[in-house]
């Protein structure tokens, strides 16, 4: 393990989020069903608000994608004026907490925060650790050719490439291809 269990999650999870967005292909958070299932699968805790309140924290998680993108992978001085402007924004004040069956781990924002708020300082919190850790090389762009999703590199050997399997898969039918005509 390179950095502990709940900064891998929200690194994972702040990679994932990013991913979801058109550039790398069909949007996943069009609408609420979108999130709710974003949100099952990557643990994320709370429940979305009801009624105008959800659509506007949708749009909220929405426009956080492109910030974090912003982080991924720039230079040190970069990276770090963003995570301090997502955690300043955002209030956060860290905090040991335990819960669904993880062991202690930090929470920096109330648990009734805006779903954004949280997200973004979840990601900004994990970011803290591959900064502090200089670790930078870990955040990575997918290496397939026409895809500018991020992956968060979390092997031993720093090997990981892509973004998803679909990604991967694609390289590597490609390269089998090209091997087959020449």
């Amino acid at each position: 393990m390179v950095f502990a269990h709940d900064t891998e999650a929200a690194l994972l999870s702040a990679a994932a989020l990013v991913n979801t967005s058109a550039s790398t292909g069909a949007d996943a958070l069009t609408d609420r069903a979108g999130l709710k299932d974003f949100l099952v699968a990557h643990g994320w805790t709370g429940r979305l608000r009801d009624g105008r309140d959800g659509r506007s924290e949708l749009a909220a998680v929405r426009a956080l994608r492109p910030r974090l993108r912003q982080l991924w992978g720039d230079r040190v001085e970069v990276m770090v004026d963003g995570v301090n402007a997502l955690l300043q924004e955002n209030g956060a004040m860290p905090r040991l907490v335990a819960h669904d069956g993880w062991g202690y781990h930090l929470h920096a924002t109330p648990d009734d925060a805006p779903l954004d708020a949280r997200m973004a300082v979840e990601a900004a919190m994990a970011l803290v650790d591959v900064i502090r850790s200089d670790e930078l090389d870990r955040l990575k762009v997918c290496d397939a050719d026409g895809c500018d999703g991020v992956l968060a590199d979390l092997s031993r050997n720093r090997s990981r490439r892509w973004c998803s399997t679909a990604c991967a898969n694609r390289v590597n039918v490609g390269a089998y291809r090209s091997r087959q005509q020449g």
